[in-house]
């Protein structure tokens, strides 16, 4: 295991291109959605995992420890949380194939459950900040603007400390290979190769991580829940009702599908209800009134990515049904028949129509989770 790590370390870039490309080539595996695609599926489980693993053998070289260093959690959230998506796809095939549609669904209320426990430990153990990537990207505000060289293109500083749109592209997006990654790629790539970011999760985590072990054992905790309400008050338990609307919501989802089926409009408005609320809440309070300033939530350039990225996760309610069976693929199948005639473009128009219908069969690729 050792000879392994030494390998990953030393051969990173490599590791990341062949990672990439494996990932990539899953989606042209034969029968990527037909009702026996638990092997394509298994490897594009497996590689995932293995990705998100070589990423924590690289995160965690000894090289990167300083004396003084100290680990931001003793249990790894991030690869935890990432593990826990790769294998929620792979559960919701396994279970549909063995147990049907209508019981699938309480498996993946018990995957969604988990999920939830985790982000909620990690929500209490951050000191009650706004997890970023579904807490997939460890939030530590103070170091991240460290983390993109000012030289590169789109990335100096705008007035206020937030970044252009080369910071967006490390950290707005999904990694491309990810689940809301190639969920949300597949809505919008019709006229361009429309990923969600430039550079993969793997190397924002990379970074985050490298700078939060050069942070000097300080002793202090995060701020407790009631130091946060009694400093912010109001706006301060909205900020946390909002997030934990936001960690909740794909559990609720779930759970009223499994009670009133995927067809039934009910849990389609129930979610979108809860994000709309948690999205209200949070823009509430960054925009208090002037007299109570003191009490507003001022967002770092990250956190304010992170609620565009979280805006942006409002699309998918065009990719889940019954919204996507009555509207969506309607106008999918149209743009298909129309750009049909047309030479190399009316292929590829299909093969794009086709991957997103397959893909929208499947919750965890359009669960924003």
């Amino acid at each position: 295991m050792e000879t392994y790590k030494r390998w990953v370390r030393q051969n990173k870039d490599f590791v990341h291109s062949l990672e990439s490309l494996a990932n990539g080539m899953t989606w042209l595996l034969p029968e990527r959605f037909s009702d026996s695609e638990i092997g394509p599926e298994a490897v594009t489980t497996i590689l995932g995992i293995i990705t998100a693993i070589n990423e924590h053998i690289i995160d965690t070289a000894p090289t990167q420890n300083v004396p003084g260093s100290v680990e931001p959690y003793s249990f790894n959230y991030p690869l935890s949380l990432s593990v826990l998506k790769d294998l929620e796809t792979l559960v919701e095939v396994v279970a549909q194939q063995y147990y049907g549609d209508d019981k699938k669904w309480n498996f993946l209320a018990v995957t969604e459950g988990i999920k939830v426990l985790v982000r909620l430990s990690l929500f209490r153990k951050s000191g009650y900040k706004m997890l970023l990537c579904g807490g997939e990207t460890l939030n530590d505000e103070k170091h991240l603007s460290s983390l993109i060289p000012h030289h590169q293109t789109g990335n100096v500083p705008q007035p206020g400390g937030h970044y252009g749109s080369g910071y967006m592209k490390h950290n707005l997006g999904q990694n491309q290979w990810n689940l809301e990654g190639r969920a949300l790629s597949a809505l919008s790539r019709f006229g361009e190769n429309a990923r969600l970011g430039s550079d993969p999760v793997w190397l924002r985590r990379a970074q985050q991580q490298h700078a939060i072990r050069k942070r000097p054992v300080s002793g202090a905790e995060g701020p407790k829940l009631s130091s946060i309400l009694s400093k912010k008050g109001l706006p301060g338990a909205l900020f946390l009702v909002g997030e934990v609307l936001f960690i909740t919501r794909p559990l609720i989802y779930v759970l009223f599908i499994q009670k009133l089926g995927i067809r039934s409009w009910t849990p389609w408005f129930i979610s979108l209800a809860v994000d709309f609320i948690g999205m209200s809440f949070l823009s509430l309070v960054t925009t208090f009134p002037a007299d109570r300033r003191e009490k507003m939530f001022h967002l770092s350039a990250p956190e304010k990515d992170e609620v565009k990225r979280r805006k942006l996760l409002f699309t998918l309610y065009l990719m889940r049904d019954p919204f996507f069976s009555k509207y969506t693929r309607r106008k999918l199948e149209s743009t298909e028949k129309v750009l049909e005639p047309v030479p190399v473009i009316g292929f590829l128009t299909a093969k794009i129509v086709e991957l997103t219908i397959g893909a929208q069969t499947r919750y965890t690729y359009m669960s924003g989770s």
